[in-house]
């Protein structure tokens, strides 16, 4: 992967980890990866590189991290809410924003005119800066960034604790209260952009009846944003069940 260690880089770049994260990294070249989009991969001997790899990586050492965290912050609370809670922190939405928060967002390279094709585009660059900072610097360093440098930093955990969040879990709840059956199905699987990225629209239904659908990178997002649709109509009309509307 040469070609991402000849590039100089620039003083924005540097002043970001100095500043956003409070340290200069040596390993450039593996930052410049995870800044990657998929649409803006580049070729290594026919192979593919972008930020992907690093972001599974990510993924896994931010999970843990939160994990401990959560664990030792609420000593008293189950598994269901510390579960929920982790859940609330790691979402593509909540990763999206921290991203944008920082400014890492506006680093990432990606094809242009295509911003709101990638809707996970920050948070998935954010799991993959925190595969490059454990890659260079292990895991004691990454937890204790992930703690002071960015949770405490960006994420109120608290309110976080606050906001309704398992919509799917709610309406689930509430089938059971009321005697429905609620279901989800995938309606339909797509190819989203040229680089074969697939979306899914998922529907909810009760007593087999369609109801809100939404469409996602993955079924489980697509399932979420579905259920939060629906739930918030049947809150809103309680003893009318909800018509079909996509």
């Amino acid at each position: 992967m040469l070609f991402f260690v000849k590039k100089t880089e620039t003083p924005e770049f540097y002043h970001f980890f100095r500043n956003v994260l409070g340290f200069t990294p040596r390993r450039t070249e593996l930052y410049r990866i995870a800044l990657t989009h998929s649409s803006s991969s580049q070729f290594d001997h026919g192979h593919r590189i972008n930020n992907e790899r690093l972001e599974y990586l990510g993924d896994a050492v931010l999970g843990s991290v939160v994990a401990e965290y959560l664990y030792k912050k609420y000593p008293f609370k189950g598994e269901g809410f510390l579960t929920e809670m982790r859940s609330k922190i790691v979402s593509r939405k909540s990763l999206g924003n921290l991203a944008r928060k920082m400014g890492l967002t506006d680093m990432v390279d990606h094809q242009k005119g295509q911003n709101g094709a990638f809707k996970s585009m920050g948070g998935d660059a954010f799991e993959a800066l925190i595969g490059a900072i454990y890659l260079e610097k292990g895991y004691r360093f990454t937890r204790r960034l992930i703690i002071d440098r960015l949770l405490c930093t960006y994420v109120d955990i608290d309110q976080l604790a606050d906001t309704d969040w398992n919509f799917k879990g709610k309406l689930i709840d509430w089938g059971q209260k009321n005697r429905k059956k609620v279901s989800f199905e995938v309606v339909r699987t797509f190819v989203h952009d040229r680089e074969g990225r697939r979306e899914y629209e998922c529907r909810v239904n009760i007593d087999g009846k369609p109801q809100m659908s939404a469409i996602g990178y993955t079924i489980k997002s697509a399932e979420q944003m579905a259920a939060e649709k629906t739930y918030k109509a049947l809150m809103t009309e309680p003893d009318t069940s909800v018509q079909e509307n996509s």
